[in-house]
């Protein structure tokens, strides 16, 4: 299943990362495409803040991963975006970040290709208008599920 939305601006972005969050049900595997500025930090912004996190959110470029305990689990914000080599994910112990009671969002996923595990939800966003399209796809059954709710949610 693959859908496409148009977010208007930040706040709409943020709209979606709070949707995406209960779609997701708070655990699995999203990848974020699309290239510098169009929104992926944003929409990660909106997705902790429903999740309940108060504090500030900020791309982890240079971290490569930024944890958020909230009240239901922990969320993962990986920006992979300065990896010079996927091995250096091992070093981190990339394995352990997936649980089944956590939710991983990964901003520049190919950057770790062969050492991430496959998506349940992918989204891409690219520039449209003044705005951005905002599409996905399901990898998985928790994503097709996922997927479902994002499109009633979102009004396609």
């Amino acid at each position: 299943m693959q859908e496409t939305v148009f977010i208007a601006d930040e706040a709409a972005m943020e709209h979606v990362g709070a949707v995406l969050l209960e779609a997701m049900q708070q655990r699995g595997v999203v990848h974020l495409q699309g290239d510098l500025g169009m929104g992926k930090t944003t929409l990660s912004r909106g997705l902790l803040r429903a999740a309940g996190h108060q504090g500030a959110v900020k791309s982890p470029t240079y971290t490569l991963v930024e944890p958020y305990d909230v009240a239901q689990g922990t969320i993962y914000h990986f920006d992979l975006y300065r990896l010079l080599d996927p091995e250096e994910l091992e070093y981190l112990g990339i394995r352990d970040y997936f649980t089944e009671d956590s939710l991983a969002l990964i901003e520049w996923p190919d950057k770790g290709q062969g050492l991430l595990p496959e998506p349940d939800l992918e989204l891409f966003l690219t520039p449209q208008d003044e705005g951005r399209a905002l599409r996905w796809q399901a990898h998985s059954e928790h994503g097709a599920v996922a997927a479902e709710k994002l499109q009633l949610k979102l009004g396609c």
